[in-house]
């Protein structure tokens, strides 16, 4: 099985990637920083509806602090949602942070609540970290999902991306009749392809939701990554491909149960297709992207060398001996995986 050799350390964003961020208007100036958001004056554990501990924590503010740092974060939720109108901002305000101490990033969960309807959403405030911010763009670019996200200097705002936690829906929906066991397996190898074809490492169930769609006749599946910390980190070439994952056994399970390899070999042909359609119809951003990618330092050597030898093996071909980084690693992959052959 797969495993997570240590934590991974954040990478700073370089002035060739700040500039294609303001290019492609992932830059906007906010008036809230993720330092700003480390000075709370308290903080208690966050507890689900069935008293568990969520390894969340509620912070809470001086109320000086607390009013300044509220309206600044409702005025960013008006950025990620309606590009700023401040028409919307009387009608929200701020019932909750949350802090999570565990994992690479710390976030800081924002939850907005429209005074009219008691409606609310999430979003997140964390440090800006360059693989998160490759891993976000290749997720708009190259996936069926479209991720809203900005950065200023050091923070990181991204939206809440809803569906059902990839390990809730393992432990509590999968055994449920009305779950159709082929669409559920289906979509995890098409899932499975495109983390591997991307290079976006550590999809563990608890990385990924489940978004469920009510069809006519029965339910789609839609699964999501929402870690991408681990965009082409790793060494080993197993940690880029979900069906690895202990964690993820059951689904594994249901898809060899359920498929034969000739099925399986054509859902991962579909998925290509799609793949590269997309990467046809975006080519000049996601080679601005690539450039960024390949002039970055976003692993270690020893890292680079093991992967590079690694997908040398499995191809049994020598291109990837000359890759110098992991952008140019991610490059030669995407290439490979994309072939019509």
């Amino acid at each position: 099985m797969t495993s997570i050799s240590k934590k991974k350390p954040c990478f700073s964003i370089n002035n060739q990637l700040r500039n294609y961020l303001k290019q492609y208007d992932r830059e906007s100036d906010l008036p809230v920083a993720y330092q700003d958001m480390l000075r709370y004056s308290g903080a208690f554990p966050l507890i689900d509806k069935k008293g568990n501990d969520t390894l969340w924590e509620s912070v809470v503010y001086d109320e000086y602090m607390r009013r300044e740092l509220h309206d600044g974060l409702t005025m960013i939720y008006s950025i990620l949602k309606s590009d700023g109108d401040l028409a919307v901002l009387k009608h929200l305000y701020v019932s909750r942070i949350d802090y999570c101490t565990f994992g690479n990033s710390n976030p800081f969960r924002v939850r907005i609540v429209n005074r009219f309807n008691d409606n609310y959403d999430y979003f997140y405030v964390k440090t800006a970290d360059a693989s998160r911010v490759y891993g976000l763009e290749l997720e708009h670019i190259l996936s069926p999902n479209r991720i809203s996200y900005f950065v200023n200097k050091d923070t990181l705002i991204e939206e809440h991306i809803p569906g059902i936690p990839g390990n809730d829906f393992i432990d509590k929906y999968m055994n449920r009749k009305e779950v159709n066991k082929v669409r559920i397996a289906k979509e995890f190898v098409k899932f499975n392809e495109r983390c591997f074809v991307r290079l976006l490492g550590d999809m563990r169930s608890y990385n990924y939701v489940i978004d469920i769609t009510p069809d006519f006749e029965d339910e789609q599946y839609r699964i999501r990554p929402i870690d991408f910390d681990q965009q082409s980190y790793e060494g080993k070439r197993t940690m880029y491909l979900p069906q690895f994952f202990k964690e993820n056994n059951k689904v594994v399970e249901y898809c060899l149960a359920l498929m034969t390899p000739e099925t399986f070999k054509q859902y991962q042909k579909e998925e290509r297709t799609i793949i590269s359609h997309r990467y046809k119809s975006a080519k000049i951003r996601i080679n601005d992207l690539l450039s960024c990618m390949k002039k970055d330092k976003i692993s270690t050597n020893e890292k680079i060398m093991q992967l590079k030898n690694e997908l040398g093996e499995y191809y049994a071909n020598k291109d990837f001996e000359d890759c110098q980084n992991m952008g140019e690693i991610v490059q030669k992959q995407i290439e490979y995986c994309l072939r019509k052959d």
